[in-house]
């Protein structure tokens, strides 16, 4: 038997192997109980607009609040890296080292509990407040790592053609080095904020309002008041219609930067 055979039988198997498997889940699936377990449209129809109007609204708001404070701090953690002073190099690795390993609910409940307790402050916003400010301090020192590889990955010619012609080492970095490099973390800056965005999920723990409520929390509140989980249903397909035009985004971004490569 020729190559060439062989490989369109075993696609041809494949085909009917994974046709047939799901031919099997659309036959033993109870497609009436499921129905009335997770896809109720007079449920769906009382969690409208507020699902879409609060919830999601709310969770775009804290994703891009959290993306653009960790995005800030972890610039100022990749430069603190990257620096000659002793010091700050071990300040932003252990900074990183320990936000990176521990788990953001953790670091999200310690901000919104442990730190107003401790310390005796109020922090703006009240505990949601708090617990976007933990979840800026774990995506901080995510970026920073993919910061600092970007900046590594510009080329030392740039640095060195621009410091020959007198700019200041800031000025280099600044004008130079910093927007290289994040034209080459773009595609990575991307997926960490698609991963915030459902990392807002965590901020159940420290606690919302009626207006302040996020997706998860919002479903959650249904799937109690109903009993069903027709909401939950719905908050992931609300998730799934940001997040997956991003991921092909990403995807977009990826083959431009590998052509102009």
């Amino acid at each position: 038997m020729r190559p060439t055979t062989r490989r369109k039988l075993s696609q041809t198997g494949l085909y009917v192997v994974f046709f047939g498997l799901v031919l099997l889940v659309v036959l033993v699936t109870d497609w009436g109980r499921l129905a009335d377990q997770f896809f109720r449209l007079d449920i769906a129809r009382e969690q409208l607009p507020e699902i879409i109007t609060i919830a999601l609204k709310n969770t775009i708001l804290f994703t891009l609040i959290s993306f653009v404070g960790g995005l800030v701090f972890g610039v100022l953690l990749a430069l603190m890296k990257l620096s000659s002073v002793l010091p700050y190099r071990w300040f932003a690795t252990a900074y990183i080292e320990i936000f990176r390993g521990m788990p953001a609910l953790l670091t999200i409940f310690a901000m919104a509990y442990m730190v107003p307790i401790a310390f005796g402050i109020r922090v703006p916003g009240g505990q949601v407040g708090a617990g976007l400010i933990g979840l800026i301090l774990v995506a901080a020192a995510y970026m920073a790592e993919v910061i600092r590889a970007g900046i590594q990955a510009v080329p030392k010619g740039q640095d060195e053609a621009a410091r020959s012609l007198g700019m200041s080492p800031m000025k280099t970095m600044g004008w130079i080095v910093l927007p290289q490099g994040f034209r080459i973390i773009i595609p990575p800056l991307t997926n960490e904020f698609v991963l915030l965005l459902k990392d807002t999920s965590l901020l159940f723990i420290a606690g919302s309002t009626v207006l302040t409520k996020e997706l998860t929390t919002f479903a959650r509140d249904g799937l109690t008041m109903h009993s069903n989980a027709t909401p939950l249903v719905m908050a992931a397909m609300l998730y799934l219609l940001v997040t997956i035009p991003l991921t092909r985004l990403v995807a977009v971004l990826e083959r431009r930067m590998a052509r102009g490569r």
